[in-house]
């Protein structure tokens, strides 16, 4: 019986890219995974499942699950990366048989167990190399903050107001409130990062990681982050970052490639 090829890229392997320039991250054309709106696949051999502590990420290329990428990276963590393409996967299985919700991002442990909401698997995937610093120790007021940080970027920025922008069921009286919140949105966050270099702790973890990928959508909106100085310089230096300037050029490439 022939095997079915499929694409795959474990992310601990692959080697750095340089910075993307202002076009590469204003031509970012991406959607908001939900349950309403397929989500996309790609799905490799069943031979990696051998290999002892792979952990596989299903993405969608400059989704949420970009923060998971950018996360797996940063930890050098031994993660198989698949895009997600269409509601079912490469293999013609349903995507819900591998994450129930429909939605990205979703973390099979090496166990077999799925995580499949944001916050749980950033602080998952930071929790494998805690020594990094990437979510502080538990039972510290900063893992705390780190908690309260992803869960306000999750629902008050991510779900409030981008699920309606991109939805394509949404009402438009329901696009507009979304969309006259976001400068207030940015006012406050501008106001919680204050000068600091990270939002939480002093160093970058999760939710940086968050942070930067809400930062993307954004500017694809139309938004003009240089209106918030300290947003702006945030931003920049974080897009400078190895491991987001990877993720991000990795999953612009997978875009790329299923548009020629």
């Amino acid at each position: 019986m022939k095997t079915r090829r499929t694409r795959f890229r474990i992310s601990a392997l692959s080697k750095p890219r340089g910075r993307p320039g202002a076009r590469f991250v204003d031509s970012v054309l991406f959607r908001i995974i939900s349950v309403d709106t397929p989500p996309f696949v790609y799905f490799c051999t069943v031979s990696h499942k051998t290999w002892e502590g792979v952990m596989e990420l299903y993405a969608s290329p400059m989704a949420c699950s970009l923060a998971s990428h950018i996360t797996a990276l940063e930890a050098g963590l031994p993660v198989t990366v698949h895009y997600v393409e269409g509601a079912k996967t490469a293999d013609g299985r349903d995507y819900r048989e591998i994450a129930p919700n429909g939605y990205v991002p979703a973390l099979v442990l090496a166990s077999g167990q799925v995580l499949n909401e944001g916050p749980s698997v950033l602080q998952y995937l930071a929790d494998q190399k805690p020594e990094l610093g990437l979510a502080p120790a538990w039972g510290t007021t900063e893992r705390y903050l780190l908690i309260d940080t992803l869960n306000y970027l999750s629902t008050e920025v991510h779900k409030r107001l981008f699920q309606p922008i991109f939805s394509g069921t949404a009402a438009e009286p329901t696009k507009a409130a979304a969309m006259a919140a976001l400068e207030p949105t940015l006012d406050y966050l501008s106001r919680r990062l204050g000068e600091r270099a990270y939002l939480v702790a002093d160093g970058f973890t999760v939710a940086d990681a968050y942070f930067v990928t809400l930062l993307n959508w954004f500017r694809f909106i139309g938004t003009d982050i240089a209106r918030w100085p300290n947003i702006n310089a945030y931003y920049q230096a974080h897009l400078a970052r190895p491991a987001v300037a990877q993720a991000m050029a990795e999953e612009m490439s997978e875009r790329a490639r299923r548009a020629a």
